[in-house]
């Protein structure tokens, strides 16, 4: 499932293409992907201007000018792809099935973004004016938001027994992190996934504090990673895999300078965790 880094990539992709758009044409080709369409959903979009394209957690957000905003989520295989006349470099990949292409946007200025999921894990719903969206109610702080500091993440560790990777991964405390990100920033900061949350001092916080950013920093400056199914809006690959230091890497050589040990990969709450037993404590 794409994570913030993808989520991200793909939200500067659209950008350009969609914020300060009218939505000329929207049609909805199925009633539903992972749960219902709204049933007034292609009535809403007609005409509307998209004045802001934006990111919470793993979810895009495109407000629009008559009020409420659209939500979208990638799912497993989600993918918004951008076509349109005067975009030469964007093309379709044949792999790229048009037959789940089951949401589709036609700007005024002619360009064309569709929502593909071939496995139709993905959801797509309208927030109303004035009204919380349940998805988005108990996401915690933005990685990159200037209150996601040691104190945050220290108050937030504070008596957990669980392990460090999954208090991570618990969106309720850092919103957009995933088990990819997770695994690598745990092994740039040396912390060992299975050790408790709360038994981690404030100086090993800190640092993993700036790790996590870092580690996002760079894998949007990559394009995100493509293991399966993620493509950035031009239907281009992310390549951040090729610089997973643990992830995926099980039994390969610790990158770490000096370091003699070899990567381990152990299941923790149902997924894969890899991370260096010798050099994270």
């Amino acid at each position: 499932m794409p994570e913030l880094p993808e989520v991200e990539t793909v939200r500067r992709g659209l950008q350009p293409h969609l914020e300060g758009q009218r939505i000329a044409r929207a049609e909805a080709r199925r009633p539903d992907l992972r749960w219902p369409l709204p049933p007034d959903l292609v009535q809403v979009l007609t005409g509307a201007t998209v004045t802001a394209l934006r990111r919470r957690s793993k979810y895009l957000l495109a407000d629009l000018d008559r009020g409420g905003t659209l939500l979208m989520h990638l799912g497993m295989s989600g993918r918004l792809l951008v076509e349109g006349a005067g975009l030469a470099g964007f093309h379709r990949d044949p792999s790229i099935l048009s037959r789940h292409d089951h949401v589709v946007f036609v700007t005024g200025a002619g360009t064309t973004i569709t929502f593909n999921d071939a496995r139709r894990f993905g959801m797509i719903d309208l927030i109303r004016e004035g009204e919380a969206h349940p998805l988005l109610a108990h996401l915690g702080s933005e990685p990159f938001d200037p209150d996601f500091d040691t104190g945050y993440l220290a108050a937030a560790f504070t008596g957990r027994r669980a392990p460090v990777k999954q208090a991570l991964l618990d969106q309720r405390i850092v919103a957009g992190l995933g088990n990819i990100y997770v695994s690598e920033a745990l092994h740039r900061a040396g912390i060992d996934p299975r050790r408790a949350a709360g038994r981690i001092g404030e100086e090993r916080i800190a640092a993993l504090v700036g790790h996590i950013r870092d580690v996002l920093t760079d894998a949007i400056a990559a394009g995100g990673s493509s293991l399966r199914d993620h493509r950035q809006a031009t239907g281009e690959l992310g390549y951040f895999q090729h610089s997973f230091r643990v992830y995926n890497r099980e039994n390969a050589p610790c990158p770490n300078q000096g370091c003699t040990g070899h990567i381990r990969r152990i299941v923790q709450s149902g997924r894969s965790s890899f991370f260096c037993p010798r050099c994270q404590r």
